[in-house]
C-alpha cells in the first residue's frame, strides 16, 4: 500500500499537532515527504550489546541489556536527579535523569528486561548512562532492525520537549510500516540498470534502516546520484528554453573591423585559450538563439581583448556595442584601454559615468540614438532609461557578481526593436557575454551557472612573471619596511592594503589612518610621496589620489578594498596585505592580481599576527603555494562551503538534502553526464521510458509549462 507523500505530517501515527509544529518549526518538516528526506547525520553499530563488565571509560555510545532494579532521589544544588540501579548477570551500573524524572520513574517497570543506549561515564567508580534511551527487549526485537543506528539532525529544542532520537527513528518507522515500504520510483530503468543503482524504496529504507554498510553505501549513492541529477536537469532544460524561446541577432559575418584589428593591429600574439574561447563567442553569435555566455579568467588572462573582439563582430554587423563596469574606476580604465585600440580603426567610442557633464551626456544620447556612436562603456548610468541605443547587439558586463538580476534585465530592454510584423515590434535582447575575474570552482560552477555557456581562459598571456609570494608576521615588519625602500629604489610602486569588515567601518578607518601614520614616519616626505583612498572619500578626492598613484606622482598608496577590482598600474610591483587573516581566500587573490602586470617580478607580502586560526593558516599556505585561480577557489568551497561564496545567487538550486557538491563532485558530473545525454536523445521526455523523469521533473519544478519551448 502507497502513502500520499505531500500528507501534512500531523497525520503520521505518533506525531500529533505539537509535535507537529515543533518538527516544522525545528527541521523544515511539513509533509510526510519531508520526513521521508530527513536523512542522518551518521550511523551508530547497533549489532552488539554489551555486559557491564565490558563497559570500557571511553565515552563511546554503547548499549546494553539488563534490568531496572531499583529508583532513588539524590539531592543537588539545583532540585534532584533521579538515578535507577541497571542490572545484568556480571555487575550493576547507574542510569540518571536530571529533568522529566517524574513521567519517568512512572513509566518505567522495574524488573523487566530493557536495552539501554546511551553514552558511558565514570562516576565515583561506577559506570553511569544520563538520559539513556530505554526500549523493553520484546519491543527492541518486533522492531524494524538495523545494524547502523541512524542519528537524525535535531535541536536543542526538540530533546528538552522530548523528541529524542529514538522518537524519530520510531516516527520515521511509522512511515515505513504505513507505506509498506513502497515509494514511487524517480528514475528510468534503463539509467538504473546502466549505472547499477538500488531501487528507490530500497534506497529509503536502506539510508534509514541499514542492514549493513554495504548496502547504505548503495543507498547513499543512489539518491545523492537522484539530487544532483535533477538539479543539473533543471539547469540544462533552463539553458536549451532560453536558447530556443529567446532568439538572438543574428551575426552573420566576420568583417573588416575584426579582420583589420586582428591582422594588423594586435598588440600581442592571443594564447590558446583566447583563440578557443573567442570560437566559442562566434558559433554564439552566429546562431539564431541570444548568447548568454560566462566568461571566466583569471586576473591578467586577457578577457578585455576578448571582449573588444567580440565588440568588433558585433559592429561588422553593424551593430552597437556596450561594456557595464561596477565602478567608475573600473570603466574609466577600461576605456581608456580600448580607446587606444579604437583609434587606429576609427571607431567612436565613449564614456557615460555618474560624473559625466550634463553637456557630454545630452551628446552621448544622441550620438547613440542615431547610431553614430559604436561603443559605449560605463558604469550602472548605462542602465537609465534615457541611455536609449539604435541597435545594441552586444552588452558585456564586467566582474557580473557586482550586480543584480535585475540591473542585467535592463540590458536586456535595450536591444532593438524587431520589425512590427514580428512580435509586435518587441525588442530583441542584446547578446550578453558576462566576464568574471573570481574564479568559480568549476564544481560549482557546474551546480550553479549551468543554464550559463562557460568559457575559461585558463592561461596567462607570454612573458607574464609569477608573482611571489610569501606570508610574514608583524614582527617581521622591519624587514618588509626595508624591502619596501628596495624596490622603490629601483622605481616601482607599492600597495599596502587594510581590511575593510562593514560592520565597523569606524574600527577600519582608523586601522587605515593608523597604518597610514606609521608608514608616513618610515617613508618621510619628501623623498617618499603617498596616496591613500578609502570608500568614505569623495569620488572626486578618490580619483585624484587613484591618478597621482598611476601617473607615477607617488609610490605607495595605502588603501581599503576599493582597489580590489580593476586598477592597472604596470609599474606596480609590491602588494602588501595587512591583518591578510581577515580576508577570505578569493579576496585575497583578487587584491593579488593588482601586482604583476608589468614585465617585472612582483611580489606580494601577506602580513598576519601570530595567532592563526586552522583556517587562516590553510589560506596563507594556499596563496604562497599557488598562483591558480581555479585551485585557489576549490579550496575556498572546502573551506566556506557554497552558500557563502555564491552569496544568494542561485541558494535555492542547492538546497541539497543528502548530496554535498563539493565531496561528491565525481557523482555531479555521472549526474550532469546522464541528464546531457537524455535530454539529447529526448529533449521533451515524451518517450514512455522517460515518463518518470517527466512526471518528478514537474513536481521539483511544480508544473512550469516549459515543454513547448523545447524543439
Amino acid at each position: 500500500m502507497s502513502v500520499n507523500l505531500q500528507t501534512p505530517i500531523d497525520y503520521l501515527k505518533g506525531v500529533g499537532s505539537s509535535r507537529a509544529d515543533l518538527l516544522r518549526k525545528e527541521l523544515g518538516i511539513h509533509t510526510f515527504q519531508d520526513l521521508i528526506n530527513l536523512f542522518p547525520n551518521r550511523y551508530i553499530d547497533r549489532t552488539r550489546y554489551y555486559k557491564i563488565n565490558e563497559l570500557q571509560q571511553t565515552n563511546a555510545e554503547v548499549q546494553v541489556i539488563g534490568k531496572i532494579t531499583g529508583f532513588k532521589e539524590v539531592a543537588q544544588k539545583r532540585g534532584k536527579r533521579l538515578v535507577a540501579t541497571f542490572q545484568d548477570n556480571t555487575g550493576t551500573m547507574e542510569l540518571v535523569w536530571f529533568r522529566g524524572q517524574k513521567w519517568i520513574r512512572e513509566s518505567l517497570k522495574a524488573n523487566k528486561p530493557y536495552v539501554a543506549f546511551g553514552k558511558c561515564n565514570v562516576f565515583g567508580n561506577k559506570f553511569s548512562m544520563a538520559h539513556p534511551d530505554l526500549e523493553l527487549v520484546e519491543a527492541h526485537e518486533k522492531n524494524i532492525r538495523s545494524a547502523m543506528q541512524p542519528v537524525y539532525p535535531s535541536t536543542e529544542k526538540l530533546s528538552n520537549r522530548g523528541i529524542s532520537n529514538r522518537v524519530l527513528c520510531k516516527i520515521m518507522q511509522q512511515l515505513f510500516i504505513d507505506s509498506g515500504g513502497k515509494f514511487a520510483e524517480t528514475l528510468p530503468e534503463n539509467m538504473r540498470s546502466e549505472l547499477h543503482l538500488i531501487s528507490k524504496s530500497s534506497a529509503l529504507f536502506n539510508v534509514h534502516f541499514p542492514k549493513s554498510s554495504e548496502l547504505l553505501s548503495k543507498a547513499q549513492f543512489r539518491l545523492k546520484f537522484e539530487e544532483l541529477f535533477y538539479i543539473q536537469l533543471q539547469l540544462i532544460i533552463k539553458n536549451l528554453v532560453h536558447k530556443s524561446k529567446i532568439k538572438g541577432l543574428p551575426f552573420t559575418k566576420v568583417g573588416d573591423y575584426f579582420n583589420t584589428f586582428f591582422s594588423e593591429q594586435l598588440p600581442f600574439d592571443l594564447t590558446g585559450a583566447q583563440k578557443r574561447v573567442l570560437k566559442e563567442i562566434r558559433a554564439d553569435l552566429g546562431s539564431n538563439a541570444q548568447m548568454n555566455r560566462l566568461l571566466q579568467g583569471d586576473v591578467g588572462s586577457g578577457k578585455t581583448i576578448v571582449a573588444f573582439m567580440s565588440m568588433l563582430m558585433a559592429l561588422d554587423n553593424g551593430f552597437q556595442a556596450c561594456l557595464m563596469a561596477p565602478t567608475e574606476i573600473l570603466s574609466v580604465q577600461h576605456f581608456n584601454g580600448l580607446q587606444e585600440l579604437c583609434k587606429p580603426l576609427n571607431i567612436s567610442i565613449s564614456l557615460l559615468t555618474g560624473s559625466s557633464k550634463t553637456s557630454e551626456r545630452r551628446k552621448i544620447h544622441e550620438s547613440l540614438e542615431n547610431g553614430e556612436l559604436q561603443i559605449l562603456i560605463g558604469t550602472h548610468a548605462l542602465l537609465e532609461d534615457k541611455v536609449k541605443f539604435k541597435n545594441l547587439g552586444l552588452a558585456i558586463v564586467d566582474e557580473q557578481h557586482r550586480f543584480g538580476v535585475a540591473q542585467r534585465s535592463k540590458l536586456w530592454r535595450k536591444g532593438p526593436t524587431s520589425p512590427p510584423q514580428s512580435s509586435q515590434g518587441a525588442s530583441i535582447p542584446p547578446h550578453i557575454l558576462v566576464m568574471t575575474a573570481t574564479p568559480i570552482p568549476r564544481t560549482l560552477a557546474m551546480s550553479v551557472y549551468g543554464d550559463l555557456d562557460i568559457s575559461i581562459i585558463d592561461e596567462l598571456p607570454p612573458g607574464r612573471k609569477a608573482i611571489k609570494t610569501v606570508h610574514r608576521f608583524d614582527k617581521n615588519r622591519l624587514n618588509v619596511f626595508r624591502f619596501i625602500r628596495d624596490e622603490i629604489d629601483k622605481g616601482r610602486q607599492i600597495y599596502i592594503v587594510y581590511p575593510l569588515i562593514q560592520e565597523s567601518e569606524k574600527m577600519d578607518y582608523k586601522d587605515l589612518m593608523d597604518g597610514y601614520d606609521s608608514i608616513a614616519r618610515d617613508f618621510p616626505m619628501p623623498k617618499y610621496q603617498i596616496s591613500i583612498v578609502h570608500g568614505q572619500m569623495k569620488p572626486a578626492d578618490k580619483e585624484f589620489e587613484m591618478q597621482r598613484f598611476i601617473k607615477g606622482e607617488t609610490q605607495i598608496m595605502v588603501a581599503t578594498t576599493v582597489i580590489e577590482v580593476g586598477v592597472n598600474v604596470p609599474n606596480a610591483s609590491v602588494m602588501i596585505i595587512e591583518s591578510a587573516e581577515r580576508f577570505g581566500l578569493s579576496q585575497l587573490h583578487q587584491l593579488r592580481g593588482r601586482v604583476g602586470r608589468g614585465a617585472e617580478q612582483s611580489y606580494c607580502i601577506l602580513m598576519t599576527g601570530h595567532k592563526l586560526s586552522a583556517d587562516s593558516k590553510t589560506r596563507m599556505e594556499t596563496m604562497v603555494r599557488t598562483n591558480d585561480g581555479f585551485e585557489i577557489a576549490e579550496v575556498d568551497l572546502r573551506l566556506r562551503g557554497p552558500g557563502d561564496i555564491m552569496g544568494t545567487q542561485q541558494s535555492g538550486v542547492l538546497n541539497l538534502k543528502i548530496a554535498d557538491i563539493i565531496k561528491d563532485n565525481d557523482i555531479l558530473k555521472h549526474a550532469r553526464h546522464q541528464a546531457k545525454n537524455l535530454l539529447k536523445t529526448d529533449p521533451k521526455l515524451a518517450l514512455p521510458e522517460n515518463q518518470v523523469v517527466l512526471n518528478t521533473y514537474k513536481q521539483l519544478t511544480r508544473f512550469k509549462n516549459i515543454w513547448n519551448y523545447i524543439s
